[in-house]
């Protein structure tokens, strides 16, 4: 990659040619913390928030309606992320990519969110893809498959866990977008219900089976594969993670599923038939699929979480700003208390969400183990999400059941983040698990 220019560089030169909503989010005049909890930004921090809130706000929400209603791919809106720095952000600089921390990341996710979960869906399905090569991919491997992410504007989608691997044990991992592939027709949260396999021949694997709700499966370039090695084993030894090119022979993709919700994103099954991976393409050793997986989770719920905080920050403009244009029995119906309290609802479950988003992308910062935070804010922020979708159609009343005001596309979108990348009923399975595990 010679002479290549970081997606870190590309970020920076986008936020030195533009002076992004000055008053948007003052910072506060006080020295920020150097020990002990702020709630502050950084500047640079700031930054960051500003270009997306600019991106989301001027190209993402003007198009986010005809997107959802054509169900068409958000190639446009991928392709000018990337030429602002706002793809591939977790890649490290070594690689091309911005090399941002967590928290930073999630900043940017919610902002994107806000315009369109839809939009961001297909977006952060890279992160979630790329994830388990940062983590356990040799530099070959990193050079390889990381690399062409940073050098063009492809994508990355997930082998989702919305039936058969609910708790996200295979993945799928696609460049030209990425793919991240985790559950099966018949496998939801229950790993040892998977059934795609990878049989040993020489020193390649041939691969043999079925992944269901795959994002961004019908554009990727590559995949991240979580396949069983060995049947016999517990599910912490079974299963081996294979980086995968989309134009292998053997792989077959579905058709477009015509989803609820985030329509714009790309959502298929993928077939193996006697797909053969050659030795150079697997992740790690033998046997450690399942702890790539569960490690790659630990980092990308937070920003899933982030999204839904977006989601959900959304229904609260739009309920409130609706409540202030919208009269009954002579006042704004934000002036009486049945509304109003809805409202206040929707803020504690914004405010409370973000905090607990934001706190578990810091942990991943601090290079601990953050399985417990990611779990609660995962499954918070998207109950709050869900709540706050449904009170913002319940404020605009009959007008919100219809297409032609935003809210009614807010409801439809929220759904997925209580299924995608966990359940909410796994998430508290994994937080009771770990509080069980610290009072021990």
């Amino acid at each position: 990659m010679a002479a290549f220019i970081t997606q870190r560089a590309i970020l920076s030169r986008a936020i030195a040619r533009y002076s992004f909503f000055p008053a948007a989010r003052q910072l506060s005049s006080s020295t920020p913390q150097k020990n002990g909890m702020c709630f502050e930004l950084t500047s640079e921090q700031q930054e960051f928030a500003d270009l997306a809130r600019k991106f989301a706000r001027e190209e993402v929400m003007p198009v986010a309606a005809e997107l959802d209603r054509t169900g068409e791919y958000p190639w446009d809106l991928v392709r000018k992320a990337h030429s602002l720095g706002l793809m591939n952000l977790h890649i490290p600089e070594e690689y091309g990519g911005a090399g941002l921390h967590a928290l930073e990341g999630c900043v940017i996710t919610e902002e994107i969110a806000f315009a369109c979960s839809g939009v961001q869906t297909a977006m952060e399905a890279n992160s979630l893809a790329e994830m388990p090569v940062i983590l356990a991919g040799n530099d070959e491997q990193k050079k390889k498959y990381l690399g062409r992410m940073t050098e063009e504007p492809l994508v990355a989608g997930f082998f989702d866990t919305k039936h058969i691997m609910r708790h996200s044990f295979l993945l799928g991992l696609i460049l030209a977008l990425q793919s991240y592939g985790v559950t099966e027709p018949i496998a939801g949260s229950d790993v040892a219900g998977i059934k795609t396999i990878a049989t040993k021949r020489g020193s390649d694997y041939v691969l043999n089976g079925q992944k269901m709700w795959i994002t961004n499966a019908g554009h990727a370039n590559w995949f991240f594969v979580l396949a069983k090695t060995d049947p016999e084993a517990p599910a912490g030894r079974a299963f081996t993670g294979f980086i995968v090119d989309g134009d292998s022979p053997g792989l077959t993709r579905g058709r477009k599923e015509l989803n609820m919700g985030q329509r714009c994103s790309d959502t298929r099954g993928i077939t193996f038939e006697d797909l053969v991976v050659p030795a150079e393409n697997v992740l790690g050793k033998e046997g450690d699929g399942f702890k790539i997986a569960m490690g790659a989770f630990d980092r990308t719920r937070p920003p899933v979480a982030a999204g839904a905080v977006g989601l959900a920050q959304r229904a609260l403009y739009e309920a409130s700003a609706y409540s202030q244009d919208r009269k009954a029995f002579g006042r704004p119906i934000g002036q009486h208390q049945a509304v109003a309290f809805m409202l206040a609802d929707m803020a504690i479950g914004v405010e409370t969400a973000r905090l607990i988003t934001r706190r578990a992308a810091w942990e991943v910062d601090q290079g601990r183990r953050n399985t417990y935070y990611a779990s609660i804010a995962k499954a918070y922020a998207a109950d709050v999400a869900n709540k706050c979708a449904t009170d913002a159609v319940q404020v605009f009343g009959g007008n919100g059941f219809n297409s032609e005001y935003p809210v009614e596309k807010l409801y439809r979108d929220c759904k997925i983040y209580q299924i995608y990348e966990g359940t909410a009923q796994i998430q508290r399975v994994i937080i009771s698990r770990e509080l069980s595990a610290r009072m021990s």
